[in-house]
This record gives structure tokens, C-alpha cells and sequence, in this order.
């Protein structure tokens, strides 16, 4: 199967860049179950990307639906070392205003039992994820944004919730109140899943309303978000035009996430396993 090195997994409408063209779409399968859609892999400004549509063409899915574990591994698969997560959120500070971009450095995960790792079944290991997201992509996200004039905002807390519901009053100001900036509900597990699979994992997040902590205004609403993802959607395009042809900055310390993070030894690890997880840890073996 080819190789390519950048992958981009966001909403169905994220991989219709300008100039792009599309290559071929691929059907993966993984040990894991199926990924949410057929694969898209395109050229932009002369680099081969790969767009996965998170919640299957046509919105199908609810995030704690989502198998982020396929998904993910689907991308391993077909070669992926960089991997852009593009997500709607809400702001949970006064700054951070509707139609900005933010790329978070931090996450707290609120998520309840979403199967967040490859591992178990006879191999445990445990990766350092002290910075969740790929400081280098960030980087890069910043200086491209600076060029092409879009509002954005570094060094911020993702809280990543459940769902489906938006959050209430209470829980927004408490989110608040433990450090988070804005608030979603898909960067966990992909975040914890590309470090295990050591893939570079950087996150545009795409900030649609005020959630409901505000007295003043109105509460979050589905029409509000999609309205104000029009305008989020063209500035997310026009930042991954710029930003895809400088991802590929080689070696990272994303890239070896695994050393020194298995506590189980070699001779005890499970031949079915170690099967099922050969993209995963096939260096070791």
C-alpha cells in the first residue's frame, strides 16, 4: 500500500482545499474494525495527503461512536508520520472569540470509557503524554497563521467531554475554573492513540460560540455552531493549504514514544497479539 506521510482527519467538507486534486479513495481494514469512511488521498501544492472524514461523510456518527482506534491505526497503515485533527469547539474564555483558531498545547480528558489505547491483551505499555500535542506542528501552525492573517490563539487547555450533550452552565464554569480554554469532544482518544501509534499529532481547533458560561449571551446551539463553521471551514482551508507543504520536518520525539514504554517482556508477549498490533510495534519485534 503507499506510503504518506501527512494525514488530515477533520469534518467531511475539510478535504475540499483549493487546487486540490483527488488521487484515489482506499478502503482499510484494520484489527481493530472498520474507520469511520473511505480514506481520500489527494495532492496538495505538490504533497501527497490522506483526509479521513471522522464522522463519516453526511455527520453520521456521534463522537463516543467514533472507532478512533481504527481510524488512527488506518492511517499507521497507509504510512502516516504527521497527522493534522481539525475539530470544532467551544470557548471557554472571553479571547477566544467565535471563528478564531486555536492550537492547543494541553488537554484534560473528561471522557468516560472510550477504548483509548492499542494495548492490552498480553503487552502492557504506557507512553509519555506529559505534551499531547506535536510542539514542531504547532509551531508550524503559528507561523503559517501569521502569514495568511488569521486570528488565532497558542498555549491553550483543551477539556475534552463526552457528549453528545453541550455542556451545562455548571460544568462550562467549571471547566473554566480547572484551566480549559475551549471544550470539545473528539481530540481524546485520537490524541493518546496517534502517540502510541508514534505518530506527530497537531490539533486546529475551530472555535464556534461562547458554550453557555456567558450570562449575556445565548446558550450554544446547533445552529449557531454550524453557521459559524462556514466561516471556520474557508480558515481552515487556507491555513492547511499553507501548512501542508511545510510538515514534513523529519525525525521527531513523537516518533519514538514507544521506547521504554513497555512493561511487559518480549518473551512473554502474546503470539495473537503481537499480530495485531505488527504496524504498531514491529520495531521491537
Amino acid at each position: 500500500m503507499e506510503q504518506i506521510n501527512i494525514g488530515i482527519i477533520g469534518g467531511s467538507g475539510i478535504y475540499e482545499l483549493d487546487n486540490m486534486e483527488i488521487i484515489d479513495r482506499v478502503k482499510v481494514d484494520t484489527p481493530f474494525g472498520s474507520p469511520s469512511d473511505e480514506y481520500i488521498i489527494g495532492g496538495v501544492g505538490g504533497v501527497k495527503v490522506v483526509f479521513l472524514s471522522r464522522h463519516s461523510q453526511g455527520h453520521k456518527m456521534l463522537p463516543s461512536e467514533l472507532n478512533s482506534r481504527a481510524n488512527i491505526y488506518g492511517f499507521k497503515k497507509l504510512g502516516v508520520k504527521y497527522l493534522i485533527g481539525v475539530s470544532a469547539v467551544g470557548s471557554l474564555r472571553e479571547e477566544i472569540k467565535p471563528a478564531h483558531l486555536v492550537f492547543p498545547s494541553q488537554i484534560i480528558d473528561k471522557t468516560k470509557g472510550r477504548p483509548s489505547t492499542f494495548f492490552g491483551e498480553g503487552i502492557v505499555a504506557h507512553v509519555g503524554f506529559a505534551e499531547p500535542f506535536c510542539s514542531n506542528m504547532i509551531k508550524i501552525f503559528e507561523e503559517s497563521s501569521k502569514t495568511i492573517d488569521i486570528p488565532f490563539h497558542i498555549n491553550k487547555t483543551y477539556i475534552c467531554m463526552e457528549g453528545p450533550a453541550f455542556s451545562t452552565k455548571a460544568e462550562s464554569n467549571l471547566y473554566r475554573s480547572i484551566g480549559g480554554d475551549i471544550i470539545g469532544m473528539t481530540a481524546i482518544p485520537e490524541a493518546k492513540l496517534a502517540r502510541e501509534a508514534e505518530i506527530c499529532f497537531g490539533l486546529i481547533a475551530l472555535s464556534t460560540d461562547y458554550d453557555c458560561w456567558r450570562e449575556d449571551k445565548e446558550t450554544v446551539s446547533v445552529e449557531m455552531v454550524l453557521e459559524t463553521m462556514k466561516k471556520n471551514i474557508i480558515s481552515a482551508k487556507k491555513l492547511l493549504t499553507s501548512v501542508i507543504p511545510k510538515i514534513n520536518y523529519g525525525e521527531c520525539e513523537c516518533h519514538n514514544s514507544l521506547e521504554n514504554a513497555f512493561l511487559t517482556q518480549k518473551g512473554y508477549w502474546p503470539d495473537d497479539t503481537k499480530k495485531k498490533l505488527d504496524l504498531i510495534i514491529k520495531r521491537f519485534l
